[in-house]
C-alpha cells in the first residue's frame, strides 16, 4: 500500500540522532522517501521490456506464440513479452462452452478438464491468441483480454491499485483539513461523477463529509441505498444517538465516550459508519474525535517494530454482553489489536477499552509484552498529534471506515430545546466497493 506524504515532518528529524538501531533508522528513511513520492501508475507503453525490445518489434510485425514447457509464450509487436500458464489458458477458456458471457462466470466444470491437457496447435494475430487443444478443443483469447491479465508482478500490482482495491492514504491532526473531503447531499444521490468521488475518497482516506441533507430518517436510508443495502445490526438498522434516560450503551449518554471502533466483537464488522446531525447542541462538547489506525499501525511498524509483532500476532478477545430492544445478546470475535492479511496488509483495527474481554487466551509468555505494547498504541492513539477533531452541523453526515478508523466523542451539555441527535448507519465495505468498481468501469477507468 501506497503511503500518504507522512505528516508527522520527518523531513525535519535528525534520524541520525535518534536512539535508534541501523536496521530501524534504515527503515525510517525508507518510508520517508517512498511517503514523498507520488502514485504512478505503471504504463505498458513506456516499460523497457528488454535492450532489445526495438529488434524484436522489427523482426516480429505480427505477435509470435510458442509453447514453452508448461508456459505459452507471447511476443507483441511493442515488444512486450508475456508468459501465460498452459492450464491457466484453458480453465480461461472463453467459448460459449466453458465461459457464461451474460453470466460474466465459468461453466465449466473441474471434472471436466484434463489437466495434463497440451496445445496441439498455436497461432496469433492482432487481435487474438488462438489455441487447438490435444483434446480437440478449440480456444480464442482476445490480446487485449490477455494483457489486462497479465502475470508481470507490475501489472499486478496495477490492477490491484485500481481495481481490487485503491491505495490507502494515511493522515493526523495535522493534515487532517487538508485531506477531508466534503461532497453535497444532492451531488451525490444524483450524480454518478460525485457518488464515485465520494466513495473513492472514502478508500483513500476513510473519512469524508456530507452536507446540506434533509433533516430525515429516509435521507440516510436512500444513501444507503444508493451504495447497496444498509447493514442491519443488533441495535438495527439506524440507531439514534441521544441522551436516553434507560441507556443500555454509554454512547447514549451524554458523558465522554472513549476512543474505539464499533462492534470489533463481530467478525463481519461494519465496515462504513455514517452519524447523520439532525440537532447539534449548541452547548459545549460534542465534538467527534477520529484518528487514522491505519496511519499510526504503519508509524509503528517503522518506530517500534517489536510493539507492533506483538499488537499484530497476539489474539484478543472482544466481547459485547447486553441487552437491546428486548434482546440479550453475548458477542464475541478473537482477533489482535491489527488484523493484517496472509500478505501482511493492513486490514482492521479493533480498540475498544471497555470491550476487551477478561478472557485473555494468549500464551502466558506474550501478555507482559502485548500490555506495554497496547499502552504505546493507546498513548500515540490519543495524542493531539495524531487525533483529529469535528463538531459536525445539523444537515451534516460524518462517514468513516469502521474497520480504520477510532472514533470518540467529547462529554457535552445540551440547552433545553436545543437537544444532540444524531443519526446512525452502516454500510459494510463488500457493497461500497462493489458498486466503486462499477462506477470506475462506468467512467473508463477499470476493465472487467
Amino acid at each position: 500500500m501506497s503511503l500518504y506524504p507522512l505528516p508527522w515532518s520527518w523531513a525535519a528529524i535528525e534520524v541520525n540522532n535518534l536512539s535508534l538501531n541501523r536496521r530501524t533508522k534504515k527503515m525510517l528513511r525508507n518510508l520517508v522517501a517512498s511517503a514523498s513520492r507520488s502514485l504512478v501508475s505503471v504504463s505498458r507503453k513506456s516499460r523497457l521490456v528488454s535492450t532489445q525490445t526495438g529488434v524484436a518489434a522489427q523482426q516480429h510485425p505480427k505477435p509470435v506464440a510458442t509453447v514453452d514447457g508448461e508456459l505459452v509464450s507471447l511476443q507483441l509487436p511493442s515488444g512486450e513479452h508475456h508468459k501465460f500458464p498452459v492450464m491457466w489458458l484453458r480453465d480461461n477458456c472463453q467459448c460459449p462452452k466453458c465461459f457464461n458471457s451474460q453470466q460474466m462466470s465459468r461453466i465449466i466444470y473441474w471434472d471436466e478438464l484434463d489437466t495434463n491437457i497440451k496445445p496441439a496447435d498455436i497461432q496469433a494475430d492482432r487481435e487474438k491468441l488462438s489455441v487447438k487443444w490435444s483434446d480437440g478443443h478449440s480456444s480464442q483469447y482476445k490480446l487485449e483480454w490477455l494483457q489486462d491479465r497479465s502475470f508481470h508482478p507490475e501489472d499486478q500490482k496495477k490492477w490491484l491499485d485500481e481495481t481490487y482495491r485503491l491505495p490507502k492514504a494515511g493522515w493526523n491532526a495535522e493534515n487532517f483539513e487538508s485531506i477531508l473531503q466534503r461532497f453535497k447531499y444532492s451531488d451525490v444521490v444524483n450524480s454518478q461523477e460525485h457518488f464515485r468521488g465520494w466513495l473513492e475518497a472514502m478508500a483513500k482516506y476513510g473519512v469524508a463529509i456530507m452536507y446540506d441533507t434533509p433533516p430525515t430518517v429516509e435521507s440516510l436510508r436512500e444513501l444507503g441505498d444508493k451504495v447497496m443495502y444498509p447493514r442491519r445490526t443488533h441495535y438495527g438498522l439506524q440507531y439514534h444517538v441521544k441522551i436516553k434516560p434507560d441507556a443500555t450503551n454509554v454512547a447514549f449518554l451524554k458523558d465522554k465516550l472513549e476512543m474505539h471502533t464499533d462492534l470489533m466483537y463481530c467478525e463481519n464488522k461494519p465496515g462504513i459508519n455514517m452519524l447523520h446531525c439532525v440537532v447539534q447542541t449548541k452547548g459545549v462538547g460534542g465534538d467527534n474525535l477520529l484518528t487514522d489506525g491505519y496511519y499510526l499501525s504503519e508509524k509503528l511498524k517503522v518506530t517500534n517494530p517489536e510493539a507492533y509483532k506483538t499488537l499484530s500476532t497476539v489474539p484478543v478477545t472482544w466481547s459485547d454482553v447486553g441487552k437491546h430492544g428486548g434482546r440479550l445478546f453475548y458477542f464475541l470475535y478473537r482477533t489482535p489489536v491489527i488484523t493484517n492479511d496472509l500478505y501482511g496488509e493492513f486490514v482492521r483495527i479493533n480498540y475498544s477499552q471497555p470491550q476487551r474481554s477478561s478472557h485473555f487466551t494468549a500464551p502466558l509468555e506474550q501478555v507482559v509484552a502485548w500490555y506495554k505494547a497496547y499502552d504505546i498504541f493507546t498513548k500515540e492513539l490519543n495524542s493531539p498529534e495524531n487525533q483529529a477533531r469535528i463538531k459536525t452541523r445539523p444537515g451534516e453526515i460524518l462517514i468513516f471506515d469502521n474497520i480504520r478508523l477510532i472514533h470518540g466523542r467529547a462529554a457535552y451539555d445540551d440547552n433545553p430545546g436545543n437537544e444532540r441527535h444524531l443519526i446512525g448507519q452502516f454500510v459494510d465495505w463488500d457493497e461500497a466497493l462493489a458498486r466503486l468498481r462499477v462506477l470506475r468501469k462506468d467512467a473508463g477507468l477499470v476493465k472487467i
